[in-house]
């Protein structure tokens, strides 16, 4: 027990026990369980179970409540908005909240000029809507996408996406035109020796080859990316990269797409990881914490860009719901009453003091890296060799959930620990959890 976790019964509970027996007999067995129990309530970063136990939550819905769970602005917005109407489709009765938000969007988004929004249901639908504006804006076919990559489950999105195990296993054949390029993962390049920076270029110019021996830039429409890999295990590329993509891509008059369901929202210490980077990106991809979990997403682009498509080409019954977006207005007055994006650098900062505190105790913690308070640990079998040690993760997991901290994995082996918890959370409450961290890890190691 602590001062916020309260652990009232075994871990499941009962109530929990009987719920997950009911799912298994309804629910098809591929949308399995990360934690076997059932949620009753949720505040800020505390989640209380129908059992009554109440955890810290450092996985934020994965990443969709930066504001925090139940934030009494978005409740009430979201109260309101469905008192007056629920739903029109944007194209075909339009209204306030949907350009409000977008006028709110529009002024943060770090494109130089005149730019517009759309808004969508998914992450995986902005990325599709994406690549449909970049090949109606180009007349081009071809994509270029990176290991390691996570940007959805259609089959579009899947294609991207460069994890086979579990998202791309049987599901096959995928889109056509799409290409894969190597992500500079600092913590594993080949050249130890070699400068975080040099190697970053040296990885943005095999964009360069790629136009000779994979696709023509005549036929390539635009580069995908994610400015902090998130399923990939959380890995930041070296700013040499991201600016060397940024060049290639202008030199060929290539689109680049910079992928910010995860990273947007403040999550990295500014409101757009690429912003990170020092460089422009053509379109914007955004989702999560856009509205707290409700399917809300949006595209932001040059305004030639995004005007390319013709009439009626883009859209959908759903996107842009009138509900979602009153989410969407509460969600940005509470990101800068607050101050979230300065906040998660705080955090940042104490995830990382902590950790390293552990790395000085368990020689299994090989790499901690991120931006901001998005933050991942590296395990691994031993700092030398740098071998993955997934077993460690997928021990920890389940010992901190029996303890009443809740939280989540990533990367190609499946050993790396993220944080996503709320912007929100308190410097007690993230104390409190890692207490649990460390004590699970002793036990483990």
């Amino acid at each position: 027990m602590g001062k916020f976790i309260q652990m009232k019964t075994a871990f499941p509970g009962p109530k929990s026990r009987d719920l997950v027996a009911r799912k298994e007999k309804v629910v098809l067995d591929a949308l399995s369980l990360h934690a076997p129990i059932g949620i009753a309530e949720a505040r800020g970063a505390l989640i209380t179970d129908i059992d009554g136990n109440t955890y810290i939550d450092l996985t934020g819905g994965l990443g969709c409540m930066n504001v925090g769970h139940s934030a009494p602005e978005v409740v009430k917005a979201v109260q309101d908005a469905v008192g007056r109407f629920s739903h029109t489709d944007f194209s075909v009765i339009p209204y306030e909240p949907y350009i409000e938000l977008g006028e709110r969007l529009l002024a943060k988004a770090p494109i130089a000029g005149p730019k517009k929004i759309g808004f969508f249901n998914s992450g995986a639908e902005a990325i599709e809507n994406a690549v449909k504006i970049a090949k109606a804006y180009t007349g081009k076919k071809g994509l270029i996408a990176f290991e390691g990559s996570f940007h959805g489950r259609t089959l579009l999105t899947m294609s991207l996406t460069s994890k086979v195990k579990p998202y791309k296993k049987g599901f096959g054949p995928f889109a056509s035109d799409v290409y894969r390029l190597p992500y500079p993962n600092v913590y594993r390049k080949p050249y130890r020796d070699m400068s975080d920076e040099d190697y970053g270029r040296l990885m943005a110019a095999k964009l360069e080859e790629a136009f000779l021996t994979y696709a023509s830039p005549d036929e390539v429409a635009a580069v995908i990316l994610e400015p902090q890999q998130g399923e990939g295990g959380f890995i930041v590329p070296p700013k040499s990269f991201i600016q060397g993509i940024r060049e290639i891509t202008s030199k060929h008059k290539v689109l680049l797409i910079v992928d910010e369901i995860q990273t947007g929202f403040g999550r990295t210490g500014q409101f757009f990881g690429i912003e990170h980077f020092g460089v422009e990106p053509d379109l914007i991809t955004i989702g999560k914490s856009i509205a707290v979990g409700l399917p809300l997403s949006g595209v932001i682009g040059r305004k030639e860009i995004m005007d390319a498509p013709g009439d009626s080409s883009i859209g959908g019954t759903y996107v842009g719901n009138p509900v979602c977006c009153a989410a969407g207005n509460a969600v940005m007055e509470i990101m800068d009453r607050d101050g979230l994006t300065k906040r998660a650098i705080h955090l940042g900062e104490l995830y990382r003091a902590r950790f390293g505190a552990m790395a000085e105790k368990f020689k299994v913690i090989g790499d901690i890296r991120g931006l901001g308070a998005m933050i991942g640990v590296e395990f691994v079998r031993d700092r030398q060799s740098r071998e993955p040690a997934p077993e460690i993760v997928n021990k920890l997991m389940p010992g901190a959930m029996e303890r009443g901290v809740l939280t989540v994995k990533c990367g190609v082996y499946g050993n790396v620990l993220r944080i996503l918890a709320p912007l929100v959370i308190t410097d007690e409450q993230v104390n409190e959890a890692f207490d649990v961290l460390e004590l699970v890890l002793g036990e483990i190691v």
